[in-house]
């Protein structure tokens, strides 16, 4: 069998932008530009970045660097990220500002507060310790970070539902991109929280896609900010809200998704393994099936066959996935004080099983 090949590892944008601030920061106190130049992550690891564009403005010195992501399918592979530096008076300290394409917090619940620039605490940290190293501890400087195009790639992401307009976010706290890790995409399910924490949302729906967040959002009446885009991450939704409160939290997503969960299964993703039919038969058998159906259920390729043949047996398949996912979702939760729901939705956005059918009518009562 021919092995796998190794996938190849990138750079954070806050990697990027610390290798280009370093650069321009260096140019205006020696007149030169370093290229390559190098800058120590977060590990204490020294990495080198080549120059994409550099150069002299009325107010100092900028330069810039082509985002490399790697292998890993990343919204900003190939960006330019840009970082003009410019002198501040004695003890003004360093000054982050956004420049084109970098957005403005506008929310609490991040880890800045509304109004500064969404360039996170780590890759701050990061090209804070570049400018000191050149310049000592006293070092003043405005440094302004720019994604030319950024606006159009942040529509992309899921900065406008956290509040963060105007452009990306300045991201990082390895300073690494690992292939597929979905490191980018845990972190905006757990700020996504954050925010909705933030602003008292007393309710929230993670969903798997669009059509069960479209269906949630419309059965609840519920806001933008009270939606998290989990995707297959169940399991990472589920952890952060344990140990992050939440009054109320509906897991929605379609038949197969959430068939797996009520399986046990908290990372969704088709990669990790298909239904298990022989699973779904059973669920179907504690459901109300016969032997026979169940057996025709367990030679099935799909849930959706499933569900059709359950439907035309008045088998109530759907609900009591969703009692079983809840079990598994409750399971996670431990202690926590959230109360939890589960929905299935086909992919009509028509309801095929909730876990507490009566939810929506407790909610209008209070």
């Amino acid at each position: 069998m021919t092995p796998a090949p190794t996938l190849r590892r990138g750079w954070t944008t806050g990697s990027c932008a610390t290798a280009a601030a370093k650069a321009a920061w260096t140019a205006l106190h020696t007149g030169q530009f370093p290229d390559p130049v190098t800058i120590t992550l977060p590990s204490g690891t020294q990495v080198a970045f080549a120059l994409a564009q550099h150069g002299w403005n009325a107010g100092g010195a900028w330069a810039a660097v082509v985002k490399d992501a790697g292998d890993d399918p990343d919204v900003t592979h190939g960006a330019l990220i840009r970082a003009d530096l410019r002198h501040l008076p004695k003890n003004s300290g360093i000054h982050f500002r956004a420049g084109e394409g970098v957005g403005t917090i506008t929310r609490p619940g991040l880890p800045l507060p509304p109004g500064e620039p969404a360039i996170n605490p780590v890759p701050r940290s990061m090209i804070q310790q570049a400018l000191t190293d050149i310049t000592g501890p006293l070092t003043d400087a405005e440094v302004r970070i720019s994604v030319p195009g950024g606006e159009a790639l942040a529509s992309r992401t899921l900065n406008g539902r956290l509040g963060i307009v105007g452009g990306l976010s300045i991201l990082g706290t390895t300073g690494i991109v690992v292939p597929f890790s979905c490191s980018a995409w845990i972190d905006s399910i757990r700020r996504g929280i954050d925010v909705a924490r933030a602003m008292n949302i007393p309710h929230l729906a993670a969903a798997t896609g669009d059509v069960s967040e479209r269906a949630v959002q419309q059965l609840y009446g519920l806001p933008d900010t009270a939606l998290i885009e989990m995707g297959d991450f169940a399991g990472g939704v589920l952890k952060y809200v344990r140990d992050h409160p939440v009054p109320r939290l509906t897991i929605a997503g379609g038949l197969a998704k959430m068939t797996k969960l009520a399986q046990g299964r908290l990372d969704l993703h088709s990669r990790r393994g298909l239904t298990d039919m022989n699973a779904l038969a059973g669920l179907a058998s504690h459901a109300g099936a016969t032997p026979a159906i169940a057996a025709s259920i367990d030679r099935m390729q799909t849930v959706a066959e499933a569900f059709l043949l359950c439907a035309e047996h008045n088998i109530p398949l759907g609900d009591h996935i969703a009692r079983t996912a809840y079990a598994t979702a409750k399971d996670v939760l431990g202690s926590s004080p959230t109360e939890i729901e589960v929905l299935l939705f086909d992919r009509s956005g028509v309801c095929r099983g909730r876990s507490h059918p009566d939810w929506d009518h407790d909610l209008k009562r209070r």
